[in-house]
Order: structure tokens, then sequence, then C-alpha cells
């Protein structure tokens, strides 16, 4: 993570920067009375700040599922303006058009007129993402959360297994059901060894993991970054798979000694049995599934491109999804999974047919998932603090916001710094509080009582990019951030929003 404080007096607007697009900015109408301080209440949509779980590129998952929360682009409208009212800035910047910051700006460029760049309701950052279920422990430092779909399927489990225990050992009776409760705990507790596994691995190869999470197919460790070879890659991937062979393994040498038609022996058989059925499914060669990423690894050798990997595993990732769909039901009706085919009748080709659904579902979104994250990811360094950052001037804390808007007018800025007496950042203006101070209001409140105090989080270098600058921003949410120099002089105002339809593009362009 690199930060850069210090503070400073803003440069000239007059010098020209090497940084700044070439595409010029919208054009600009100049108020007809500039003696006027007060300039009209923007008219674009609201922003929207990201937050931290709906950063794109942020996270990869290793397990039997993996998911994104994509983000969407709420479309923006931007108004002409006439002779006296000043245009709405477009507040959607990007690499490719003009940027507005602290020093620097393209000669004969002009620049949007008001420092802010939204109507109607305030931007609200989201809170944190729900953590997904019930904190069960941090193990390794890791939260460990049981999804409210575990629970179901647990029912599930025991009331299929009770089942299948009352024909083996029908003297149970209703304690039947208390021995398939312990069956389902005890499964997901080597669910949770097998993505145990893939987290001691993520952290031995300084790999942060956010959580571990059980859920209805099986676990997710959401590891934050991707591996940096192709050799990690596939031992992250493979781990999982081989804990769980080991497991199964364990389980087999524990029934030796014990007499088959008890209900020590039909545990450790049916614990044998699912473990050896997680490691072979997570062995499919197909993302999102371990084998899928081990795949990936392996092309990746191959070609030496990541993405030719990710494509090449994604594809077969559907394919695969494909084959469950039609497949697993014909194999239950086939008789090949150890029923005959006058019991696979009725309910329970039913239930077959709804499984595999399920199950290739899972496959095929989380192939499609695993595409859209590796877009975004080699998009990542394009997406540059110093090129999304806002044009910003600095004002002292009794300014008046009137005033302090006709400054930024001028200027050509979107966003305002409030500064002492010797220049030195104390607090940034917030877009969303100039919203809601009325025009005829505006000549009579100061600036200061629209400010967010600075805190060290919220300067970010302006050599900020990819991946260092999503964890900079994860580490101090806010809806805007100083950006200044290494020397500590103010760059501009980076807008949490900007950020994101950075990203939404990012998503949208071809890889």
């Amino acid at each position: 993570m690199v930060e850069s404080g210090g503070s400073g007096r803003p440069r000239p607007d007059n010098e020209e920067s090497a940084e700044h697009p070439a595409t010029p900015a919208p054009q600009a109408t100049a108020p007809a009375e500039p003696e006027d301080p007060t300039p009209s209440t923007p008219t674009t949509e609201p922003d929207r700040a990201p937050s931290e779980g709906q950063t794109p590129g942020a996270e990869s998952s290793h397990g039997q599922t993996q998911g994104a929360k994509p983000s969407s682009e709420r479309p923006e409208d931007t108004d002409p303006g006439d002779e006296t009212t000043p245009p709405t800035p477009d507040a959607a910047p990007s690499g490719d058009r003009a940027r507005a910051h602290s020093d620097h700006h393209e000669p004969g460029a002009t620049h949007d007129t008001t420092p802010t760049g939204i109507k109607g309701p305030p931007p609200q950052r989201p809170p944190e993402q729900p953590r997904g279920g019930l904190l069960m422990g941090r193990p390794f430092g890791v939260p460990v959360y049981v999804a409210p779909s575990w629970f179901l399927v647990a029912a599930l489990i025991t009331w299929v297994f009770g089942g299948q225990l009352d024909r083996v050992l029908p003297e149970l009776g209703a304690a039947r059901y208390l021995v398939s409760l312990f069956f389902a705990v005890a499964f997901y507790a080597s669910v949770l060894i097998h993505e145990l596994a893939h987290t001691l691995a993520a952290l031995r190869f300084k790999l942060p993991v956010r959580r571990i999470q059980l859920q209805f197919f099986g676990g997710v460790s959401e590891i934050e970054k991707e591996a940096e070879t192709p050799g990690r890659e596939f031992w992250l991937a493979f781990v999982g798979p081989l804990l769980s062979l080991l497991l199964a393994g364990v389980f087999y040498a524990a029934m030796q000694p014990v007499e088959p038609g008890t209900v020590p022996g039909v545990l450790l058989a049916g614990l044998m049995i699912s473990n050896l059925i997680v490691a072979i499914f997570n062995l499919l060669p197909g993302l999102p599934l371990d084998g899928g990423r081990m795949l990936r690894a392996v092309v990746w050798k191959l070609t030496g491109k990541p993405m030719t990997g990710t494509i090449a595993a994604a594809w077969v990732g559907r394919a695969l999804a494909v084959s469950v769909l039609i497949g697993l039901p014909l194999l239950t009706q086939s008789g090949a999974l150890g029923s005959s085919a006058e019991d696979s009748v009725g309910m329970d080709t039913v239930t077959d047919a709804l499984l595999a659904a399920i199950l290739a579902a899972i496959i095929w979104t989380g192939a499609g998932n695993s595409l859209r994250m590796a877009r975004l990811r080699e998009h990542l360094p394009e997406l540059r603090a110093r090129t999304l950052t806002r044009r910003a001037v600095p004002v002292e804390s009794d300014t008046p916001l009137s005033e302090a808007l006709r400054r930024a007018n001028a200027a050509g800025a979107r966003a305002l710094v409030v500064v002492d007496a010797h220049g030195e950042p104390l607090s940034l203006v917030r877009e969303a509080a100039i919203v809601g101070v009325p025009e005829h209001r505006r000549p009579w409140v100061a600036v200061s009582g629209l400010a967010q105090d600075l805190t060290d989080g919220m300067r970010v270098s302006a050599e900020l990019a990819g991946e260092d600058l999503l964890d900079v921003l994860r580490a101090t949410p806010a809806t805007e951030y100083l950006v200044v120099e290494e020397t500590g002089e103010i760059y501009g105002v980076l807008s949490a929003a900007d950020v994101e339809r950075a990203f939404v593009k990012a998503m949208a362009r071809p890889a």
C-alpha cells in the first residue's frame, strides 16, 4: 500500500500536464453576469459510491462455488446550459477525456463550471456488505461464516440420510435423525477443512483472505488477490481436493476396526464417500471448480498469458455445466450410480433433475464470473488516481459557499479543499452537502460547515493505480479523497463514484 501524506498550496492552473488526456472536457458556457457569485443548482443524476464488497477485481474464490457482485452504471444526463446558467458537468470521467485537477490543464480546453456533479438525493456510500451469515470463528485470523442456506441443506441431509439409516439400522427409530444431523455437521466440518487448506496456502503465498463461507453447495474461500505465478495458482487450487482425498483416506482407515453394521461404521463410511465425492467433483477441469483453476494454471504456464488460461478454463466450465445438466439425470436413470432404473422414477427423477439444474447453474454462473473478473484485472492498471482526479481549488474555512463556487467556476474545477492560512489542507467539501444547500442561502453558508475532516487514510498518492489504489480506498471508506503529489502538494480530489464508473467501463470493454 502506497500512501502519500504532506500538504501544500496548489500550483497555478496555467501549467501544461503531460498526463492530461487529449480530448478536452465539454465546453462550458460562462455566466452572463460574472459578478453574481451564485451558480445554479447542478442537474445530473446522483453518483453512487462503491462499497467494499462491490469493488470488482478485488477477490477470487476457491472451493466448490465462486461468485462476484457485479456493479451497474446509472446513465447520466447533461444539461446544455444557457447564457446565465453554467452547464452541468459530466460526472463520469474516464481516462480518455479531459481530467480536472489542482495544478494542470491543457491550454485552450475549457472545464466544467461547478464543483459538484450531482443532483437529487446526496450520494450515500452503501454500508459495508453483509458478511453473509453467522460468524463461527476466526481460524488463522480469517472469519468463517455459515450462510443461512446451510441450515436448509443440513435439514435436507438429515432427512435423506435418516431415510437411508432406517433401512440399514431400523432399530434406531427416531434417533436416526440425530445421527443424521451429526453426519451433516461432520460433513461440513470436512468442507471447512477443505477451505482452510486453500486459506493456509493463500496466506503462505502472502495473499489476503477476506473470509470463508459455508453455504448451500459447499464452501468458498474469498481470496482478495490473484496468485502471481501459474505454479502458485496450481497449488493454491490443488490443496483443497488433496485435503478432501486425505480425509477420505483417514475415514477409510478408521472404518477398518469398526463393525460395518453399527452407527460408527455407517457414519465413517458416509464421511469417506462424501469426501471422495467432494474431491472428485472439485477436480473437474472447469471454472469455478478447483480443477478449473488448475487447468487455468497449466494453460497460463504454456502460453504465458493468464487471460488465455482463464478463457480456456471458463469455457470448459460451461461445457461441464451442460454435461452435468444432461448427464446426471441420465446416469441416475441408467442405474450407474448404484440404484436400479426401476427405483429412479417419479419423485426421485424430479429431484435428480432439480439437483442437476442447480449444480449446472452454479458452474455456468461461476465460469462467467471468472471471465468478467479476469477481463477487469487486465484493465486494472489503466485505473490511475492521477487520471481520475478532479481539479480542486483551495478555500479557507470561512469562505462563503457562493464565493467558493465562483472561484471553482473560474478555474474550471469540480472540487473544493478547505485549507488553513498556510495552505495546509484541513478538509474536503462534500459534493453531496453542496447540493443540499439552496441557491439563495449559499452566500451565508461557510464551506467549513459542509466539509469532512481529512484523515490519513483519505490522502491518496497521485501515483497509485490498479489494485494498489483499490487497497487504499478499501482501507478507508469515504466518498472523496485528497490526492497529493509525492512532494505533498495538492493534486486534486478523487471521488469514489468516479472510480466505480471507471470500473464499470473497464468491465464493458473487450479483453
